[in-house]
């Protein structure tokens, strides 16, 4: 992880194309008032969000699992296979603030990714704030982890891990690794975490000013104080980061958790975890949901990053 060059200058080239494009698009839920169901309501409605942006995502031939959350409710497993055997199985966390968004988000993506790398993707469904506050996110997460682990193997065989997610994705899949670390010994199963414009502190990075006290946090964790806030199963810049997997961190410059991404990924590299530090210029948060030539470059950077994981364990 070299900081003499944040990003690739040559993809100072795809800046005018990208502010011009990303100038029309907004994922936030700025003009609601999320402590009304209607507010609430409309912010997670993603058939308008960004324009209708994230419904194209949406496929409708997808494999449906189910997998038993850490309430005792059934909650969603949306499955993408490759042709042929599969050679690791990823984890797929979606994000939306901890308080919206669906694992179909993710369709055509995680189909894609199981295409071109050979790979199972599994996105999972968690319960979302207000209604459940955490830890309800990560525990769901965790069992979501443990289904992988125990009735996946049954499907899947005993292949080697990996797990990403973006934004609130991040947190929960760093947060997942940790937990599978202490609470199951299960470090080793994970070859790889995809880590995309996450939020790794809850409690606000200097980035993250710009944000004021937004409502996605008092959702979240109710009236923690900002050191509760810091609690290593909310906020994982916190937490112990030894004796994980590499890691791929993705950010773009205009990103209010900008901050989030660059800390996080010094923590994760001095912990002794091989780290990867990809940033974009004139990106902001959730940029790489437009169609872009930065949108492809990061894609294609991913692809790079996930084929020398895969690569390597073949190896």
């Amino acid at each position: 992880m070299d900081f003499s060059q944040l990003y690739d200058p040559a993809l100072d080239e795809y800046v005018p194309e990208a502010l011009d494009i990303l100038s029309e698009f907004s994922f936030d839920s700025e003009g609601n008032d999320l402590s009304t169901p209607e507010g609430l309501a409309k912010a997670r409605d993603l058939e308008t969000l960004g324009g209708g942006i994230l419904a194209s995502n949406f496929l409708d031939d997808v494999d449906i699992r189910t997998y038993t959350g850490a309430a005792g409710d059934e909650l969603e497993l949306r499955v993408f296979a490759p042709d042929g055997p599969a050679r690791a199985v990823y984890l797929d966390i979606h994000g939306g603030g901890f308080f919206m968004g669906h694992p179909k988000m993710g369709d055509r993506g995680n189909q894609a990714m199981a295409d071109a790398h050979q790979i199972a993707v599994v996105s999972a469904q968690y319960r979302l704030a207000p209604e459940h506050p955490w830890p309800a996110g990560p525990d769901d997460c965790e069992a979501a982890a443990l289904w992988v682990l125990g009735p996946g193997r049954d499907e899947f065989g005993s292949l080697p891990l990996l797990i990403g997610g973006g934004s609130a994705g991040a947190n929960l899949a760093a947060v997942t690794l940790v937990r599978m670390r202490d609470r199951h010994d299960a470090a080793a199963e994970f070859i790889g975490a995809n880590l995309v414009f996450g939020v790794f502190d809850v409690s606000g990075t200097p980035s993250q000013v710009v944000l004021g006290d937004i409502e996605f946090r008092e959702m979240y964790v109710g009236d923690h104080d900002t050191q509760g806030r810091r609690h290593p199963d909310i906020s994982p810049l916190y937490a112990d980061l030894n004796h994980l997997c590499p890691a791929l961190f993705t950010v773009g410059t205009l990103d209010y958790l900008y901050d989030d991404s660059l800390f996080m990924a010094a923590r994760w590299r001095a912990a002794g975890n091989p780290t990867e530090l990809a940033i974009y210029p004139a990106s902001p948060h959730g940029f790489t949901a437009i169609p872009t030539k930065m949108t492809k470059a990061a894609n294609k950077r991913t692809d790079a990053w996930l084929a020398g994981i895969l690569n390597g364990v073949d190896g």
